[in-house]
Parts: C-alpha cells; structure tokens; sequence
C-alpha cells in the first residue's frame, strides 16, 4: 500500500546502535558472516549467495537493532551484508578522520530531528538501508519514524522517514545514507515506468548482471521494489549461453549440448539453460537440444513476433538489446515472457531525495516585571 498524507502516524522506533568501528561482543558473530576487517560482524571470506544472503551464518547475527534486521531479511536482503556495506560508505566518506565541519559547527551534546524528504515523485527503495547507515553513524540514541515503504510510489515533498539522534551523528552519516537511497530509488523509479509500461501484456521486466560492484544484492532489491524480477544474481545461479561462449564452443547447439553435459557431470541437471540466439535460424536446433529459454538479441518486434510463433510455447522467450521505453509494449505484445533491460540498474538517474535538519525550536523569551 502507498504511504499518504492522510495515512496514520508514523510509528517512532528505537535502533540498538553499533557505533562505527567498533563489533558486536557475541563470540557467533566475531566467527562467521561478513567482509573483513572493518565491517560490521568482523568475519571474513565471506561469499555472497542468492539475494545477497552470505552462506555459513546467522542472517540476523549482525550488530544491527534486531527489529531492523528482521524487516532487511523479511525483504530478502542479508542484515550482515547491509551493515558492511553501510560500513564501508562511512569509512570512505570519513577517511579515517572526522567530519570536520560538522564538529566545528555543532555542540557535541546538540540533538536534532531530520527529515528524509522525496524532492521528485518517484518510487522510493533502500530506506531501511538508509536507517542501517545512520544506526551504524550514530553513537548515541536514535529514534526513527517511518512515513513511507520501499515500493511505494512518492510524491515531491513527501517525508519519507524522520530521525531524532546526535546532529553531528546525523549530519555525518546523512551523504551515506542518501547516496544509496537516492541510487535504490533511482532504480526503482525507472524500473516501475518499465512495469507500467507492460502492464497487462503478460510480460515481465527483469534485470541483467550489469550492476555496480558491491551492490549487486542492493539493486536487484530495488528492481523488485520498482515491479522487475531479478534474472541471475550470479554466474552460479543459472546457465547463459551468449556469443562469446558460442565461438569458443563452435555454435550455438554445440555450446548447449556442452552445457547440459558439464551440469549432469556435476550433479546439477535441473539447473535453467538460457541460450541467445541472434537470428531465427538458430531457433529449432536449440529447442530440438532442450533449452528453458531463449534470450533474443537484438530482433526487431516483426523478428520477435515469428519467434514467438516458432517457438509455439516450447521455451520461455526473453527480448534483450535495443530495446526502450518507447518501443517496450510493442515487444511485449508480440508474446515474449521477458524483456531483459540493462539500463535498470546502469543507467538508471538518481531520486533526488533531501536530509533537511528541522529548525530548533525556541524558548519563549520571558517578560520583564
């Protein structure tokens, strides 16, 4: 349901903190999960499995309020790996050293409320992610109230979540913060005008693997707030054959028949094979060898339609290469089950989205005699 005006109060929330630096005391956490040194649960050699999830620990065994934790895996992101990364943007962001400014500027003891607001309407994802940056800032209380959910349509000027803490802790983990919430929601928003735009066709969005570094788990959550469904999280996940693997294996068919061999070798025959073809001539040869689905590159909407037709409900079809915002229904009509969108996540512009500080209030002044 989308957040309103209208809709009822905020429920204000206390975050058990782990300020930044520092690790939890619990023996389970110091052994297993996370990066390396400077991240939050202090494992190591971590490998990041499907959703983000790290294999060999404890989702919710992470120096994060509990409560926040829950809802991060509730929404299929790993707790551990959300509080390394809110880790790793803070200490690049502080290099070591202190926010100057801000601690020139601000009395240690100072407390302040700060708003998250939406500057432009959009789809807002990655504000528990924004709450795990300010929880891992923050060396003292924070307090936190949620106007809004990930997956919400938003509107200019909407609050979207508020935040009562230290103002230095606040004002030193506010870029973090709205650095990738403000990515998230890029991210979402360009992925909902997607959905829309195939809304009622029967076809479906979905991501590729060209996301930033680091953030993979982070932006495929945040083509799923936006209406999109995540294709491979990893080159483990599922088979893809593209042009590459076809010239090293000497065509299309003979690069399938080697895949399937390599997966029953390995005990993984059940493992989805997706084979891209480039012309309709190399359809029939890798239906006859058994392929899930078919990724069609660069067809045009006439090309695409005679697949769907040869195809004839035997493989799941998914257009990819040249395709846009303006010409996306027309693919999705002729029957495709997916259309492949790159631009989600590498080319998807930023929601502006603001941290404003509310203005202190002042003491009445008192009248003399």
């Amino acid at each position: 349901m989308n957040a309103s005006p209208d809709a009822s109060p905020p429920r204000p929330v206390e975050l058990t903190l782990l300020p930044l630096g520092t690790r939890p005391e619990d023996a389970t956490a110091l052994t297993t999960g996370g990066c390396g040194d400077s991240c939050g649960c202090g494992g190591a050699d971590g490998a990041g499995g499907a959703d983000g999830f790290i294999p060999g620990h404890d989702p919710l065994e992470c120096g994060l309020d509990p409560e926040l934790a829950a809802l991060l895996a509730a929404a299929g992101l790993d707790p551990v790996l959300v509080e390394d990364i809110a880790h790793l943007a803070l200490e690049e962001d502080l290099d070591h050293g202190v926010d100057i400014t801000t601690v020139a500027t601000v009395p240690e003891d100072a407390v302040a409320t700060a708003d998250f607001t939406a500057r432009r309407p959009g789809t807002v994802a990655g504000l528990r992610i924004a709450e795990a940056v300010l929880s891992v800032a923050c060396t003292a209380e924070l307090e936190v109230e949620r106007h809004a959910e990930d997956g919400d349509r938003v509107a200019a000027g909407q609050v979207l979540l508020s935040v009562t803490g230290r103002t230095r802790d606040l004002l030193t983990g506010e870029r973090s913060a709205l650095n990738l919430l403000g990515r998230l929601s890029g991210i979402a928003t360009a992925t909902r005008a997607w959905a829309d735009a195939l809304e009622g066709t029967g076809a479906r969005v979905r991501d590729t693997r060209k996301t930033t570094p680091g953030l993979r788990a982070l932006e495929k959550y945040a083509v799923r707030c936006g209406g999109g469904l995540n294709h491979r999280m990893s080159l483990s996940d599922a088979a893809l054959i593209k042009d590459n693997h076809v010239i090293a294996a000497g065509g299309v068919a003979e690069a399938f028949a080697a895949v399937r061999t390599a997966l029953e070798e390995a005990g993984s025959p059940g493992l989805p094979v997706e084979v891209e073809v480039d012309r309709l001539d190399q359809i029939e040869p890798v239906l006859a060898a058994g392929a899930d689905l078919l990724l069609l590159d660069n067809f045009t909407v006439e090309d695409t339609r005679r697949a769907v037709e040869l195809v004839a409900g035997r493989a799941a079809l998914e257009s990819s290469g040249g395709l846009s915002l303006d010409s996306a229904r027309a693919y999705a009509e002729t029957g495709v089950d997916y259309l492949a969108v790159g631009a989600l996540t590498h080319s998807a512009p930023v929601l502006d989205i603001g941290l404003d500080l509310r203005p202190a209030e002042r003491a009445p002044e008192r009248e003399d005699g």
